[in-house]
């Protein structure tokens, strides 16, 4: 868990300089719910990067349940959380 959250950190990282503002909105937003969720699995004695996509799933999931972000951003954030995912377990 902690090296995907390490590897989807620096994916963020990277794309800072060429990002859209978009996507730097999208990467902060999943950075505090990314850490947030790390955190929480680790209380609760939880490692595996399943268990880290199930977490920041649902909380992504119950932020856009409760109109934390607009229509148009919850895709946004969605769809850059599966591929920072996907590019993280690729690596």
């Amino acid at each position: 868990m902690i090296e995907t959250e390490a590897k989807i950190l620096a994916i963020i990282d990277e794309m800072v300089d060429s990002a859209s503002d978009d996507q730097l909105f999208a990467g902060g937003y999943i950075r505090g719910h990314l850490t947030q969720s790390v955190a929480e699995l680790e209380n609760e004695g939880l490692s595996s990067s399943a268990d880290l996509k199930q977490r920041v799933e649902q909380s992504l999931q119950s932020a856009i349940a409760q109109k934390e972000l607009s229509p148009p951003d919850q895709v946004l954030v969605l769809e850059m959380w599966y591929q920072l995912y996907q590019q993280a377990a690729n690596a």
